[in-house]
């Protein structure tokens, strides 16, 4: 297929096509040939569309869909010659249709438009990019479900502020980030379930006069109806922008685990241990092992929020219904799309690889005089004290084991005693980190029966 002269499309409008700037920035064919299996099935359901309504023959819309096959042979074994000269994938595949069929392939743009032709492509696109992460989210959380059981009850300390507040469980800290990805499929599927009306059939932007059947067209698709107003149809991205923004809110959970991962397998921490095939090597320092990947993973929620708000942008001042500016949708998704679904691949391998150290876990929940709030909440529950006195007298026994070097198990009943009274020796019962977490057994907390109530609640879910 050889590139032509003066673009066929535009028909006489124009004596002669565009110079190479207009031919450069118009043509979208380096980017939007991504869509092509998309455009394809597109095009062979309105063909077998329009043979169905009478409005092109039986044989000519065989001959489209057949041809239409021929076409996505070539471009996926990579024989296909694109043309910049032919602006998209759209006209690339029309133009190779004819050489192929001939003369039958001039009636398959009959009753739509470029218009609703790369709204319908780009929406297939994107909805297949939605099962993709649906996939993906659903693999990490299962990985993450496996970390949570084997951890259920392994100590390790809580943190606000990054500083020791109170003893969880691993269990229920890998738990936490199964809620979090939760809700980003929850979001994957509500976007994907209120995208998935057909664009086919609006035309440019008004409809057609020709009999068509969009309700065959988008059955034929997959899609749950065809979309209601044709001005809305050809001019909604609303279904990029919800895959930007559920791309980047997710991305900011794997970035905020990606975080801890970096942290918790330095040597200061040593909490987990990365397999080898997500980390890397230093080239002068042969002790490192660096966490790459978790640390590629937090840099991708900025070109995933970078791409939802470039494509913001691009609509927030856009009239009905089509404007060429619309062409710039693709290129931000796509890109978003590749990291996301990259960044999700990379974080279920190094959970399903990682390995929680439980020693040190264990040693690190107790420092920091982690089982200072048990001690609060004994002092009301067991003394009677109001919590805000309480806070004060355990606030004063902490000062004390500070000044004397060690944690609260440590000092002792005397010691205790000296700043209130009534302190018994069953306030040691509350002291131990294990029965810290233990006795957390409200709805959704760490104690590992809570932990285990929740990994069967998901485990049925996923």
């Amino acid at each position: 297929m050889t590139d032509q002269s003066s673009n066929q499309m535009w028909g006489g409008r124009f004596a002669a096509g565009p110079d190479a700037i207009m031919e450069a920035i118009n043509a979208s064919i380096g980017f939007d040939q991504r869509m092509a299996a998309q455009d394809i099935v597109g095009s062979r359901a309105h063909a077998a569309m329009l043979a169905a309504t009478g409005v092109i023959s039986d044989s000519d819309a065989q001959a489209i869909r057949e041809g239409l096959l021929t076409v996505l042979s070539e471009i996926q074994s990579g024989s296909f010659q694109f043309s910049t000269a032919l602006e998209d994938i759209h006209m690339n595949v029309e133009a190779r249709l004819k050489e192929v069929i001939g003369e039958p392939a001039g009636r398959l743009h009959t009753g739509r438009s470029r218009n609703d032709q790369v709204a319908t492509d780009f929406k297939l696109w994107v909805r297949d990019q939605f099962d993709a992460a649906e996939t993906g989210l659903l693999a990490l959380i299962r990985a993450l479900l496996t970390q949570a059981e084997a951890g259920a009850d392994w100590v390790m300390p809580g943190f606000t502020h990054l500083q020791t507040a109170q003893p969880v469980t691993w269990g229920h800290h890998m738990m936490a980030y199964v809620e979090m990805f939760g809700r980003d499929l929850s979001r994957v599927r509500d976007a994907r379930a209120r995208m998935n009306e057909s664009p086919l059939g609006a035309a440019a932007l008004a409809g057609t006069s020709f009999p068509i059947d969009r309700q065959m067209t988008a059955e034929a698709l997959g899609f749950d109806r065809p979309a209601a107003n044709s001005l809305d149809a050809v001019s909604d991205r609303d279904f990029a922008l919800e895959f930007l923004s559920t791309a980047s809110i997710c991305a900011v959970h794997l970035s905020r685990f990606a975080e801890e991962l970096v942290i918790w397998s330095s040597a200061q921490f040593r909490f987990v241990t990365l397999s080898d095939r997500f980390s890397t090597g230093s080239s002068i320092m042969p002790q490192k092992k660096n966490p790459d990947a978790a640390e590629l993973i937090r840099a991708k929620v900025g070109r995933i929020y970078g791409a939802n708000t470039a494509l913001m942008m691009v609509m927030k001042g856009l009239p009905l219904a089509y404007s060429k500016d619309m062409q710039e949708d693709k290129e931000q998704v796509f890109d978003a799309a590749d990291n996301w679904m990259l960044a999700l691949a990379a974080m279920e391998g190094m959970v399903k690889d990682m390995t929680a150290n439980r020693d040190s876990l264990a040693a690190a929940a107790g420092s920091g005089f982690s089982t200072a709030t048990d001690l609060a909440d004994w002092l009301v529950r067991v003394l009677g004290l109001p919590f805000r006195d309480a806070h004060h007298v355990t606030g004063s026994l902490v000062a004390m084991a500070e000044a004397k070097g060690c944690d609260l198990p440590d000092l002792t009943l005397e010691d205790m005693q000296s700043v209130h009274a009534d302190i018994t020796d069953d306030v040691y019962s509350v002291l131990t980190v294990e029965n810290s977490v233990n006795s957390r057994q409200s709805f959704g907390g760490t104690a590992p029966d809570q932990v285990r109530a929740q990994i069967k609640r998901w485990k049925a879910l996923v």
